[in-house]
């Protein structure tokens, strides 16, 4: 492992470090984005440590965000995402604070989240990701109906790849809410699930990817670069 293994954006954001400590917070770095789904309270602690080093950088805060975040640190999350936010002023992760917000049993600022402007700027993915966190805030207030109009957005029904999934399994998880079970069995079906034990819908389903796709080069393998956006609750 060397932090050259760190992918080239989030190295560019290094560069304000001595050349020793930039490499050092690399390698942690690299570290959490690798054991993010294997030993995730560890890539935590190399987070943490990188945070230690060079904590006013944004990508080193953004790691913090999600290794506290799929070790269900919500409210911890929850801060570095807003500090990564006032670092580099960007909004792509509104779909993750408003998980965040979710995972702290206040799905009403999840959906404040969700309607503010920086929202409909996000990427297509990005809104899509948003829409499905805003659809379980919805269930999670009991109001399936209103989980299955954001779900019905045309956007989001439009989604392919793995963001489709998401997108039948939250869909499935509204319809089974609001009572129509058949429906979603079926839906679920047309995805590969089954309707035995622990098959069936949950209320939450989402799952922010993590890696950078294969295409981008093995260079960003194992890192946690600054458009990584990665958990599942």
């Amino acid at each position: 492992m060397q932090a050259s293994d760190l992918d080239r954006a989030a190295r560019g954001r290094l560069r304000t470090l001595s050349k020793d400590n930039a490499d050092g917070v690399a390698r942690h770095l690299v570290m959490a984005g690798r054991l993010l789904d294997d030993d995730p309270e560890v890539a935590y602690l190399h987070a943490q440590e990188a945070v230690r080093r060079a904590g006013r950088v944004d990508v080193v805060r953004e790691a913090a965000a999600i290794t506290a975040y799929r070790t269900g640190r919500y409210a911890e999350a929850l801060r570095e995402l807003r500090t990564v936010r006032r670092l580099n002023g960007s909004d792509e992760h509104l779909a993750l604070m408003a998980d965040c917000e979710r995972g702290l049993g206040r799905p009403d600022r999840a959906l404040a989240l969700g309607a503010e402007p920086g929202a409909r700027a996000l990427e297509p993915e990005s809104q899509i990701e948003l829409a499905i966190v805003l659809s379980g805030a919805r269930l999670d207030l009991g109001d399936p109906e209103a989980a299955l109009a954001l779900l019905s957005a045309p956007l989001v029904k439009g989604a392919q790849g793995e963001v489709a999934l998401r997108v039948t399994e939250a869909r499935a998880a509204a319809l089974h809410a609001a009572g129509r079970t058949t429906e979603a069995e079926e839906l679920l079906r047309t995805i590969g699930l089954g309707s035995g034990p622990g098959d069936g819908p949950g209320e939450d389903v989402v799952v922010f990817d993590l890696e950078d796709d294969d295409d981008q080069g093995t260079e960003q393998d194992g890192g946690l670069g600054a458009a990584d956006t990665a958990g599942e609750r």
